[in-house]
């Protein structure tokens, strides 16, 4: 049976677990796994939690996750695949927690400090993520302009290299298959409207608002990565496990 895990990055305890499960045969092919929320309940962590160690999985090609359906054992042993990519250093939820505290201190600091060289570079980015946002590659690419376009306001080399490091950190076979479950044009339609709220910001020198823009960016992202994979839990509940990406890196 499950068992409670405990400390830091748990959802690398919790896909060990399942994955020796798995391998043992306690877990059978074809087997449906538990609903996301009993899954939790059992190993004592958050659903989040137990959301990235199943991706975790599923890139491994154990598991198979069917939206509406459930997750499904489909396989034995884990494919071979370099460690890079099949065991993440960071989670997409604690990445995102950090870019939330990084990223809303540049986009204030780039409010104060915007000309129109800057703006336009923004504008560049928005114009590309409207016209492309069909084609996920293209939107991505425009997307990092975005933020990276945001550091470089500010001017310094240090926070240009950090920004656009965390957004390539999301390019990763794992996270990848994280956003292709949850991600599509109407997503990055959304997205779209939510950078054009803090690139007003920037433009109008209002740093409380680029702030607050930036931080209800990344917290909206982080609540549509924090969608169910199944069909009968509804968002009020999942908001009252998950607060924020300020609140702790287990609570996305």
């Amino acid at each position: 049976m499950f068992s409670p895990v405990e400390s830091r990055r748990l959802y690398r305890q919790v896909a060990d677990q399942i994955r020796l499960m798995i391998a043992s045969g306690e877990l059978a092919i074809g087997q449906r796994l538990p609903a996301e929320r009993d899954l939790a309940e059992q190993l004592s962590v958050s659903r989040p939690t137990v959301r990235e160690a199943l991706i975790v999985l599923e890139v491994e090609g154990l598991i198979n996750i069917r939206m509406g359906s459930g997750i499904y054992v489909v396989r034995r042993h884990a494919a071979h695949a370099p460690a890079s990519e099949r065991d993440p250093v960071e989670g997409p939820f604690e990445l995102l927690q950090a870019r939330a505290i990084i990223e809303c201190a540049i986009a204030e600091e780039a409010a104060g400090c915007a000309g129109p060289e800057g703006i336009a570079l923004l504008d560049e980015a928005l114009m590309r993520m409207s016209s492309d946002v069909n084609d996920a590659g293209a939107v991505l690419a425009a997307d990092r302009a975005f933020h990276t376009g945001i550091a470089m306001i500010v001017g310094n080399a240090t926070l240009i290299r950090v920004t656009g490091e965390m957004f390539d950190m999301r390019m990763t076979p794992y996270f990848a298959k994280l956003a292709s479950h949850f991600e599509g044009p109407t997503t990055w339609r959304t997205a779209l409207g939510e950078h054009q709220a803090i690139r007003d910001a920037i433009a109008a020198g209002d740093a409380a608002g680029a702030r607050a823009a930036m931080r209800t960016h990344l917290t909206l992202s982080q609540k549509r990565f924090s969608e169910s994979f199944g069909e009968e839990f509804s968002g009020e509940e999942e908001r009252g496990r998950n607060k924020g990406p300020a609140k702790g890196t287990d609570k996305f």
